[in-house]
C-alpha cells in the first residue's frame, strides 16, 4: 500500500470521495490534510466530457483543493461500477458526495444503499440547496447563493448595487462545516458503533455565515443594507485615506476610541458632542469619518500604523494577494507549504491554518493524476492483475 499519511490525526480513516468542483472537495481536503487515507473516484478518461468541472487539471485552482489524495477512476453508471465502490465502502469510514438526489439515486449510490453495505458508515452530502425542499434538484453555484442567501444584499457600498464577496465562500463555508459534520460523525460513532447521514448545503452555510446580520433581523426585525468598508454597528471603522495610501482602522468600543483620540493628539476630540457615544458616532458616522480623514491625510500610512499600533489601536495596511504572502507573520505562521514535483521544482500549497503540537499537519502528495493508483487501489481490495486488465478492457475503470 502506497498510501503516505499527511498527519497521524486522522491515519485511521478512509474516506471515499465522490465530490467535484469545489465545496465537496474542500471538504475532503480538509479530512486529507490531516491524514485520512482518500481515495478519489472520478470517470474513465473514456468517459471524461472534458468539462473541466473545478477547473483544468494541472492549474492553480484543481492542485490546490486535490492535494494529499489518491485517484482511482469508476464507471458509476455500470453495474460493476456500483459493485467496485461497495467493496470500497465495505472498509471505508466516510462516502462524501456532492451529487444532485435524484442523480445518486438514480445510480443506486445514495445514503440507504450504501448504509445497508456498512452500516458504520459516514455518509456526506454537501449540495446546493439541501437534500428536500422545493429546491432540491436545482444546480448549485456559489455566486447564486452568495445572492439568495443574501450576502450580496449587504456587501458593497451603500447606492452601488450588490456585490458578490471576491472568494467563493459559500462553497468554501459549506465544504467546511461538511468536514465539521463527519468528524462529529466519527466521535459520536465511538458511542454508538453506528455512521449516519451528514448533510449541508450552499444555501445553509451561507445563511449561518450572516450571523450576527441575521440576528439583527431575527431578534430586532432590522434589515441590514450595504455599508461599504464601514462596519454596521460599531464605529469608526472603515478604510481611511492617508498622505500616501490607505489606512485600514478598527476602534470599536469606548476605551479604544479614546486611544485613538490620544494618538491622533487630539484628546478633545473624544468628548465632541457628536461622538462622544458608541451609538453617536454611528449616528454621525459621515461627518465623523471626514474629521478623521482630514487628520490622516497629513501623514503616510507608516507612521500612522507604527503611532496607532503602539497605541494598541487596531489597525493595518490593505494588502494585495501577493504582499500577503511577503508579510512577516504570514511567513512565520507557515501558511505557505512547498513540495517538489519532478521537472518542476518546489511547488508551493496553502497550508493548514489549524496546528496540532503532536499531530501536525503536511503536504507529502501532490494532487493526482487521474486513475493514477486504481491498480494499487483495486489490488488492496484482492482484485487480481488479469480481472483489472479486464474491468480496463470493459471500460469500467
Amino acid at each position: 500500500m502506497s498510501f503516505l499519511s499527511a498527519s497521524a490525526a486522522l491515519d485511521h480513516v478512509t474516506v471515499i470521495d465522490l465530490t467535484r468542483v469545489r465545496a465537496g472537495p474542500t471538504a475532503v481536503r480538509q479530512l486529507a490534510d490531516w491524514g485520512a487515507n482518500v481515495i478519489k473516484v472520478e470517470m474513465p478518461i473514456a468517459m471524461d466530457e472534458g468539462d473541466a468541472l473545478g477547473g483544468l487539471r494541472e492549474g492553480s485552482d484543481f492542485q490546490n483543493i486535490q492535494r494529499n489524495k489518491r485517484s482511482m477512476t469508476l464507471n458509476l453508471k455500470s453495474g460493476e461500477g456500483v459493485a467496485i465502490l461497495r467493496r470500497l465502502v465495505e472498509r471505508a469510514d466516510v462516502l462524501a458526495e456532492n451529487y444532485r438526489p435524484a442523480v445518486k439515486d438514480r445510480l443506486g449510490i445514495g445514503y440507504e444503499a450504501m448504509a445497508a453495505v456498512n452500516p458504520r458508515l459516514v455518509y456526506a452530502s454537501i449540495s446546493g440547496w439541501g437534500e428536500d425542499g422545493p429546491y432540491r434538484e436545482r444546480p448549485g453555484l456559489d455566486q447564486i447563493a452568495q445572492g439568495v442567501g443574501g450576502l450580496m444584499s449587504i456587501t458593497g457600498a451603500p447606492g452601488q448595487g450588490p456585490m458578490r464577496v471576491g472568494i467563493p465562500i459559500a462553497d468554501l463555508c459549506a465544504g467546511l462545516f461538511g468536514a465539521y459534520g463527519i468528524l462529529l460523525a466519527l466521535i459520536e460513532r465511538e458511542k454508538s458503533g453506528r455512521g449516519q447521514w451528514v448533510k449541508t448545503s450552499l444555501l445553509q452555510a451561507q445563511v449561518f455565515m450572516l450571523d450576527f446580520q441575521a440576528a439583527r433581523w431575527l431578534m430586532d426585525k432590522e434589515v441590514a443594507g450595504q455599508v461599504g468598508n464601514d462596519h454596521p454597528v460599531y464605529m469608526p471603522t472603515g478604510v481611511f485615506r492617508t498622505r500616501d495610501g490607505l489606512l485600514n482602522l478598527a476602534a470599536t468600543g469606548q476605551r479604544i476610541w479614546m486611544r485613538l483620540c490620544t494618538a491622533l493628539g487630539e484628546p478633545e476630540l473624544a468628548i465632541h458632542p457628536d461622538y462622544r457615544s458608541g451609538p453617536l458616532r454611528t449616528k454621525n458616522r459621515a461627518a465623523l469619518f471626514r474629521d478623521l480623514e482630514a487628520r490622516f491625510m497629513k501623514e503616510d500610512t507608516k507612521t500612522w500604523i507604527e503611532r496607532l499600533q503602539k497605541a494598541e489601536v487596531p489597525c493595518g495596511p490593505i494588502n494585495t494577494i501577493d504582499q500577503v504572502f511577503a508579510d512577516p507573520q504570514v511567513r512565520h505562521l507557515g501558511m505557505v507549504q512547498a513540495l517538489h514535483k519532478d521537472g518542476k521544482g518546489p511547488v508551493a500549497y496553502l497550508g493548514q491554518p489549524v496546528t496540532l503540537s503532536r499531530t501536525p499537519s503536511a503536504i507529502v502528495r501532490h494532487p493526482p493524476g487521474q486513475g493514477e493508483h486504481t491498480q494499487e487501489i483495486l489490488q488492496e481490495l484482492g482484485y487480481s492483475g488479469s480481472e483489472i486488465k479486464d474491468l480496463r478492457d470493459r471500460g469500467v475503470i
